[in-house]
């Protein structure tokens, strides 16, 4: 067997993506995981180094490319030269920002933003 090929859900595991192979194959039974665009339909799809993959996974949606294939589960310092994150490419330009600025905004206000409102409806009350 080529060692630059391995199964879809060895890979998720070696990459440290799921804790276990049993997760791994759940995740892309769920049908969260997708190799080029085409939804992966078992945890035997032969993936290789090239291959883009998109992972959605708690409300995020994470996007590699194989970068090698693995032969073990290792440190995540070495689970990482596994792939090249390309999701954070994604989050960049208008419609990342955009999304920044708005999960900066959910939440309670901080401090800052108290004193803020309380100088506004001072201001306001003059």
């Amino acid at each position: 067997m080529d060692e630059a090929v391995v199964r879809l859900d060895k890979w998720l595991w070696f990459a440290r993506v799921a804790k276990t192979r049993s997760l791994a194959q759940k995740l892309i039974r769920a049908g969260s995981v997708r190799v080029n665009r085409v939804k992966a339909n078992s945890p035997a799809k032969r993936i290789r180094p090239g291959d883009v993959l998109t992972i959605s996974r708690g409300g995020r949606v994470l996007v590699y490319k194989v970068v090698a294939a693995g032969s073990s589960r290792q440190s995540y310092a070495q689970a990482r030269l596994l792939y090249e994150d390309l999701s954070a490419a994604t989050a960049s330009g208008p419609a990342g920002q955009i999304a920044t600025e708005t999960a900066q905004r959910i939440g309670r206000p901080t401090k800052r933003d108290r004193r803020r409102i309380l100088q506004l409806r001072a201001k306001s009350l003059e």
